[in-house]
């Protein structure tokens, strides 16, 4: 194990290790209760994608920390799934099926990707700003869609969306729920989504709104109706090219802004430089390429891993501890499908992680025009048009015309100009 991790060279032993790896589960478990909702969405069979989340983040993860020995944990990203489940299938009017055929291609490519230097191209090709604006855009899409599925947001004939009853019974859960949540969080406990959730439970049971499992441990099931189920075909034939390119530029830019946050609190980043990027990179790749052959939307990189980082780890081996944790998880669907089931357990946590990502916004070069308008593009587009492909094919279609207007348009790199080709022509001719 020494040898393996090499946990002296790193200043740290086997059981700081593992109790790191506790620590960054408990931070980040939620995503097994809130995905299979969410994809549930999607129409999606939710025992199935529950083992398809929890084995993917388990291959992911493993790889994370025995080939590049870092301890960052890998699992379906949130944004990815909503993207997924509200804007592929519920707004493009395609199957999941076809819809995890998109995560395929799109990881296949990401693989692809992490074995050249292209990466960085594709990376650097992008502005930070946008990149920021991007993640910030997804978490007020998420909000959204936690306001939503609690009823605090609700539709309206006069305009469009507006306040629900709040006296309503789930609704008044959720918001118990999110100030029970946000007091955790405040008094920075550790998990504080997942113990939030569990508390929410417990409240939602007095309440009556909770029925009791009718078992709380059973064997994993249901792989089957979600296991190689995908439709390559029908993402070439519906056209989902401006999709996959989603899928892929944000796992790959939020996947290696993590990894860079999360090594760099660690004190593993060398002279400023990411070692062992290729193995990192892959690890999330063959990720979600592997979810997506389960039946779940793209993997990333988990920024709750700072959490395991906080409490000493600093190799794989906390990755490994997580793996290990995820895999008991598997033994307990009865109870997180009845959690997954309450809107008032899940909504709190969508809208706090929303809230996380859109804090970004400030890293936004305000001052450059060029820059900034697109991002504000990106950032409205994203929630009001329901799509976050819709919201970075405009922010990257106007982004190049305004640099050009200013005479600037040498400041952009051709490869941007591709994209900005690219999704002109997914927007105004292949659009559904």
């Amino acid at each position: 194990m020494e040898r393996w991790f090499k946990l002296s060279e790193r200043g740290t032993s086997a059981a700081t290790e593992v109790m790191a790896g506790v620590t960054t589960f408990f931070t980040m478990v939620y995503i097994v209760i809130v995905n299979p909702g969410i994809l549930g969405e999607a129409g999606m069979d939710f025992h199935g994608v529950f083992v398809a989340t929890v084995l993917a983040s388990i291959v992911g993860t493993l790889i994370m920390g025995l080939a590049a020995n870092y301890p960052i944990v890998i699992a379906p990203g949130m944004g990815l799934n909503a993207y997924f489940a509200f804007s592929v299938v519920g707004g493009g009017g395609v199957t999941w099926q076809t819809a995890l055929g998109a995560v395929f291609v799109a990881g296949v490519l990401f693989v692809l990707l992490s074995l050249t230097s292209f990466r960085y191209m594709l990376l650097d090709a992008i502005p930070a700003s946008l990149k920021h604006a991007i993640t910030a855009g997804i978490g007020l899409f998420i909000t959204f869609i936690g306001l939503q599925n609690a009823k605090i947001v609700v539709d309206s004939p006069a305009t469009l969306i507006t306040m629900g009853k709040l006296t309503e019974p789930m609704t008044l859960l959720t918001i118990i729920g999110l100030i029970i949540t946000l007091v955790l969080m405040a008094y920075r406990v550790k998990g504080y989504l997942f113990v939030g959730m569990l508390i929410t439970a417990v409240i939602a049971w007095f309440m009556g709104l909770l029925e009791r499992p009718k078992q709380f441990v059973s064997l994993p099931s249901g792989l089957s109706a979600t296991a190689l189920h995908m439709d390559i075909g029908g993402v070439f034939s519906n056209g989902l090219y401006a999709v996959i390119f989603t899928f892929l530029l944000i796992t790959l830019f939020d996947t290696t802004g993590t990894m860079l946050g999360v090594a760099e609190q660690a004190g593993l980043l060398k002279d400023g430089k990411f070692p062992r990027s290729r193995g990192a990179l892959l690890a999330d790749a063959v990720g979600t390429t592997t979810g997506a052959v389960l039946g779940t939307s793209p993997t990333s990189a988990y920024i709750e891993s700072s959490a395991g980082v906080a409490a000493g780890g600093r190799t794989g081996l906390t990755a490994v501890t997580v793996s290990l944790l995820l895999a008991l998880t598997l033994f307990f669907s009865p109870i997180v499908s009845v959690l997954a089931s309450i809107p008032a357990i899940t909504a709190p946590s969508l809208i706090i992680v929303g809230f996380l990502m859109i804090s970004v916004v400030r890293k936004i070069e305000w001052h450059d025009f060029e820059v900034v308008f697109p991002a504000f593009l990106i950032i409205v587009l994203m929630p009001l048009t329901y799509s976050i492909a819709t919201g970075i094919g405009v922010g990257f279609i106007v982004y190049p015309i305004l640099k050009a207007i200013r005479g600037k348009w040498r400041e952009v790199h051709p490869v941007f100009y591709m994209f900005a080709v690219l999704f002109f022509i997914q927007l105004v001719f292949l659009s559904h």
